[in-house]
């Protein structure tokens, strides 16, 4: 399904920031996800994050891969830069673009099939690199656009719509960024703008690379064994006349935690996720501690939310690889070709 434009239509009396403008100056195209699907509160929450700190939409560059997450870029801040990568490079495309300008805010939407297997490797060096990039990861244990097998973040125990239970350990973005070195890691759910809209600032003006994972709560694949109203009674018990399928209309979930508190979120199977987010004593400079807070509430079959861990000091790819301050297309031609001469004493530096 293609997206469509939103009218452009907005009331007078809308509040502006200080360019003057209003949320809706920050929307996108119309969403084709399923109705209810957690990634349009993602984009929400983005809309509402790049509206507050005043971003100008043409020094935003979106960054996607693969997935019903990457579809996120096409529906927040229409006039900005984009991009739409293939299956997993999302970061290698995002590293370009912030080494030619390192002017841009650089967003990549992914999801964690195209992060934790495909693109597993290019993550990984994104976060060693310490690329400027607000990486939002979407995370909802299954592969959307292809029906809802097993993500790599899929739980033990879990259930598919076909009734398979994973046997698979998942693999943790925030615990692999934690080991890896990630300057800014951070875990929300999708459901809670309060905590997300303030994480996503965080993550937008962070000086290195920025994982915000949220769990974000998949619609369409919650069906249960037993039920005449799931997909696989349906088809059992029907002859079919053409191939169609069906997805049902579903609420938005939408819950707020209190710092340090137990939130119990019911999902749309009668499964219930249980968050808790840091409280105010957390101290979100201390890795080692971080990654001990994470894996004690995982072993307690809780979801560590809030900012899990930030380096200040951290060094970012431009101070490492002393990249140029302006943007290479407004460089002259004798900057990005200086000739032979220069070109020779440079080979005869790496004999």
């Amino acid at each position: 399904m293609t997206s469509i434009a939103k009218p452009p239509v907005r009331h007078r009396a809308l509040p502006t920031n200080a360019l003057g403008l209003t949320k809706r100056d920050y929307e996108g195209a119309m969403s084709t996800l399923c109705a209810g699907c957690g990634h349009d509160s993602v984009t929400a929450a983005i809309v509402q994050a790049c509206f507050e700190l005043d971003i100008a939409p043409h020094t935003l560059a979106k960054l996607s891969g693969i997935g019903c997450s990457s579809k996120t870029t096409a529906y927040f801040v229409r006039q900005a830069h984009g991009f739409n990568s293939v299956h997993g490079r999302m970061p290698s495309v995002a590293t370009g673009a912030q080494a030619a300008n390192r002017h841009l805010v650089c967003v990549g939407v992914s999801g964690d099939g195209d992060s934790l297997s495909i693109g597993l490797g290019q993550l990984c060096h994104a976060v060693g690199r310490n690329v400027r990039l607000t990486y939002v990861l979407e995370n909802n244990g299954v592969y959307g656009l292809t029906k809802g097998q097993f993500s790599a973040s899929a739980d033990v125990g879990s259930t598919s719509k076909r009734g398979q239970k994973n046997v698979q350990p998942p693999i943790d973005p925030v615990l692999l960024a934690l080991t890896l070195g990630a300057t800014f890691v951070a875990r929300s759910f999708s459901g809670d703008k309060k905590q997300l809209v303030p994480i996503l600032k965080a993550a937008l003006v962070h000086d290195g690379f920025a994982l915000v994972d949220v769990i974000s709560p998949c619609v369409s694949f919650n069906d249960h064994e037993g039920s005449t109203k799931s997909y696989r009674f349906t088809r059992e018990h029907a002859t079919d006349v053409t191939e169609i399928d069906l997805v049902p209309l579903r609420r938005e979930i939408a819950a707020e935690g209190d710092a340090g508190a137990a939130l119990d979120v019911p999902m749309h199977d009668g499964t219930v996720l249980r968050f808790r987010a840091v409280d105010a004593g957390y101290d979100p400079t201390d890795r080692a501690a971080a990654y001990a807070h994470v894996r004690a509430l995982r072993e307690r079959n809780e979801i560590a939310t809030g900012l899990l861990f930030v380096d200040p000091n951290g060094s970012s790819l431009h101070e490492v690889q002393g990249t140029v301050e302006a943007p290479l297309a407004t460089l002259p031609f004798e900057s990005l070709c200086p000739g032979r001469t220069a070109l020779d004493a440079y080979m005869d530096e790496l004999r």
